[in-house]
This record gives C-alpha cells, structure tokens and sequence, in this order.
C-alpha cells in the first residue's frame, strides 16, 4: 500500500492506494494519527484506488473520526469510494458515520 499526504488550506488530504488489511492498516493509522497528534482535524481520505477494506482499516477510520469530531474541530471525509466498499461500510451499519464524496475536489470544497 502506498500513502501519501498533501496539505492544502483548508484541510489536509491523505490518498491511499492499493489494499488496506490488518498488515498494510497501521501504515494508514500512523500518518492519520499523525495529523491529529499536529492539530489537523480536517482530514479527506481519498480511497478511490483503494480495492479492499479489512474490518482493521475500518477501525483505522472510525477511531481518527472520533478524534476528528471530538470537540466539532472537524471530520474525516471520504472521497473516491467503490461500490463495492461502500457496499461493505453499509453492510456494517456505518454508512451515515462518514460523509462520502464521488471526487476530491468536491470533498476538498466541503472544508
């Protein structure tokens, strides 16, 4: 997997590629947890070349929403996302826990 993070006014955008599973999620949660740890809690996840989600890189995303949201300092917002993981974020009842955007620049505006 493949991470890499961009800074933009507004908010910052990390972008993942490839697969995110119990060995590739600590990858994602280092740079997420890093961001937050800096005071950044306005965070875009684009996934649009993610091809699989494991309940580990889920988790991943809830708890930096969860610090995100803490206190209304901001969210993590997910751009990009395939039908068939949005299919799976549905499957666990966590679709409405995330705001889902079909491209970056929209999901940027968002902030």
């Amino acid at each position: 997997m493949e991470i890499t993070t961009t800074q933009y006014k507004r908010c910052d955008v990390v972008k993942s590629v490839g697969r995110i599973d119990s060995s590739t999620a600590p990858d994602l949660e280092e740079v997420l947890t890093s961001l937050t740890q800096d005071g950044k809690y306005k965070i875009v996840l684009d996934i649009e070349e993610v091809d699989f989600m494991s309940s580990k890189g889920w988790w991943v995303l809830i708890e930096t929403q969860k610090t995100c949201k803490r206190y209304n300092r901001g969210e993590l917002i997910l751009s990009g996302v395939q039908e068939r993981i949005r299919d799976s974020l549905n499957l666990v009842g966590m679709g409405s826990y995330f705001q889902i955007f079909d491209d970056l620049v929209s999901a940027v505006a968002h902030f």
